[in-house]
Formats: structure tokens, C-alpha cells, sequence
């Protein structure tokens, strides 16, 4: 472990003994948490950029307010909305949302938030306020370690022509278009689409929704490729099993998502399946104690979630905005 700046009465370790990022910081002494977080400001940063993921176990944080305060004092660039949402969240206080409210019998597939959409958080913050009973981690995946294992036909494909992504809207969809795309109406819709680069189609099932965008990203900190998209994450195939055989007679028109390569043309099964390969074989994940937080480098760790049975709470804030249309990668596929 390399640490350039130390951050004062704290003991500092590895989230994993078998992994060279995450760090678990832990108090040595009481402390204020906010006027340790402002105090310490620079080193947290610091250590945020060189690992990637940073827990912060046994801190003195147990309301929605005071894990916003806390994080405003480390990361005191704006919050960030959710945009285009996959899965309802409701506010819990201020800045601060339900991380999802997808069923808790299903996993969800590691991803990016929003990477996606024209613009997404550089950095998410998770805070534990109850542990899950049974289940419930959260898995965590290094994106320029997936780049890494993919093979160079691969990436050379996604490069050049990214995603084709199709998201469909129907009267019994687990969420809305309304609320997705934070519209009241048709219109309203339309204007967001032009704005950002998506394709609207009302059709007799209701609404289809199309737009290109990147697979492969350079990292604006730490110059290095990442693979960084939701490609896998809206396929079927990243789905449970049971869900996958339910849904095999579906056409693409009936399912609630599907993704192509950027030109349209179909991503073979073995393509998916050594894509999957190579989030997995990069996956890690730890056991949430209650009040732990979790503050992830979002352009470079992939998160999800396990299936958990019993009461789970984990409360979610984003900060930092990028903006695709700053970073050459995204802008030819704009």
C-alpha cells in the first residue's frame, strides 16, 4: 500500500487482501465525523483517486442528513441527479435516495450509473442504515482490469461502433416514460430526445426509445481505458435465468430493454457471454455493516447488487458531474 498523504486518526487497510484498490478506513479515536471529513478533505481525495473505492467503517453517521453532510465535506462539488432511470427511487432526505427498489429476490448486473447517458456522476456514495439479514452485497468490479481481460476483437469492434441501445415503454412497465425521463408529456418527451441525442418511436405497444453510445472510455484522472457503458446490463442476457427463459419468445419490440452493436447489428452470444466473463472474473464484494459508506470512483468501479432476503436499507448520493460531450470517446457517438 502506497500512500502519498495520510489522513489523520484513522487506521487505513485493504477492503481485500487479494486486491490492489479499495481501502477500509476505520476511526482510532472518536472524532466529529463532518469536521474530520473538511479537515482531512485533501488526503480523502487523494486516496478516493488512488483506490478507486473508499469504506469508511465505525463512523459516527447515522442520519440521511449527516451522511450528505459528510460527503459534502470530501466531495463539496454539486449532487447529481438520477437521469433516465431504470429502477424507481424515492427521496429520503435532501440529497439523498432509496439506492433502488428493484424486488429483492433478483440480482442486479454490475454497471455504471448513468454511463448511458449524456451525463453521469463521477462519483456514487452508499450508506448502510440497516445491514441485510441474508444477502444483499454490493459487488464491485474494476473497470480497466474488464477492459483488460476482454479479447482485442472485442474491444476493437466496440470502440469503433459502441452500443445500440433500445429501451420500450409500455402501459405495465415497472416504470414509466414519464418517470424515466422526468417529462409530464409527449412533447415534453420529444424536446429531452432532441436535446440528448435519443430517438423516440410511438408504436402500437407504446414507446420505443433508441440512441448509440460509447463502450470504451479513457478515464479523465487517470488516463487509462475503462469499459464503461450499460451494454451487458439492458441485454437479456445479463437477466436470471428464470427471467431469460420467460422472456425467450419475446420479439425485441416486447422486451423492456435490448442492446446491439452501435451500427445495429446483433452481439453474438459468445460475444456477451466473454463480456460476462470478464466482469465476474473481476467481481468482489464485502459483507454492509450497519452505518458503513461506501464512496466508489464511478467511471472506474462497476457496482450491482445481490439478491438478499429480510430488511435491507442502503441509501444512495451522487456527486460530480462529467458531461459526455468534454471527453472525445463519447463525442463522435453523440
Amino acid at each position: 500500500m502506497h500512500l502519498a498523504r495520510k489522513p489523520t486518526s484513522v487506521e487505513l487497510g485493504p477492503i481485500w487482501r487479494d486486491q490492489d484498490w479499495g481501502l477500509l478506513l476505520q476511526p482510532m479515536t472518536q472524532i466529529k465525523a463532518e469536521e474530520w471529513a473538511c479537515a482531512n478533505r485533501d488526503e480523502l481525495q487523494a486516496l478516493l483517486t488512488e483506490y478507486g473505492a473508499l469504506l469508511f467503517r465505525g463512523f459516527p453517521i447515522e442520519s440521511a442528513s449527516a451522511f450528505e453532510g459528510f460527503i459534502e465535506q470530501i466531495l463539496p462539488s454539486p449532487f447529481v441527479p438520477y437521469r433516465e432511470a431504470s429502477t424507481p427511487r424515492t427521496r429520503v432526505s435532501g440529497n439523498v435516495f432509496t439506492s433502488t427498489e428493484y424486488p429483492r429476490e433478483f440480482d442486479i448486473y454490475l454497471h455504471n450509473e448513468n454511463s448511458h447517458v449524456t451525463s453521469w456522476p463521477m462519483y456514487l456514495c452508499f450508506q448502510c442504515r440497516v445491514e441485510p439479514a441474508s444477502g444483499g452485497r454490493t459487488p464491485l468490479a474494476n473497470c480497466n482490469r474488464i477492459y483488460d481481460r476482454l479479447p482485442n476483437y472485442l474491444i476493437k469492434a466496440f470502440s469503433e461502433k459502441g452500443w445500440l441501445y433500445r429501451r420500450n415503454f409500455f402501459d405495465h412497465s415497472a416504470i414509466s416514460w414519464k418517470s424515466a425521463f422526468g417529462v409530464s408529456t409527449a412533447s415534453e418527451l420529444e424536446k429531452y430526445c432532441l436535446e440528448n441525442r435519443l430517438t423516440p418511436e410511438w408504436n402500437e405497444l407504446g414507446l420505443s426509445i433508441q440512441y448509440r453510445r460509447w463502450a470504451v472510455v479513457n478515464h479523465p484522472e487517470l488516463n487509462v481505458p475503462v469499459w464503461f457503458n450499460h451494454g451487458l446490463f439492458f441485454n437479456p442476457f445479463s437477466l436470471a435465468e428464470e427471467l431469460r427463459e420467460a422472456m425467450a419468445e419475446l420479439s425485441d419490440d416486447e422486451l423492456a430493454s435490448c442492446t446491439y452493436f452501435g451500427d445495429g447489428s446483433p452481439v453474438s452470444a459468445a460475444s456477451l457471454a466473454e463480456i460476462d466473463t470478464a466482469y465476474r472474473s473481476e467481481m468482489v464484494s464485502f459483507e454492509w455493516r450497519t452505518s458503513d459508506i461506501l464512496i466508489l470512483d464511478n467511471m472506474r468501479i462497476a457496482h450491482g447488487r445481490q439478491a438478499y432476503a429480510g430488511k435491507r436499507d442502503i441509501v444512495v448520493s451522487m456527486k460530480n458531474q462529467v458531461q459526455s460531450q468534454d471527453l472525445p470517446d463519447c463525442q463522435r457517438f453523440l
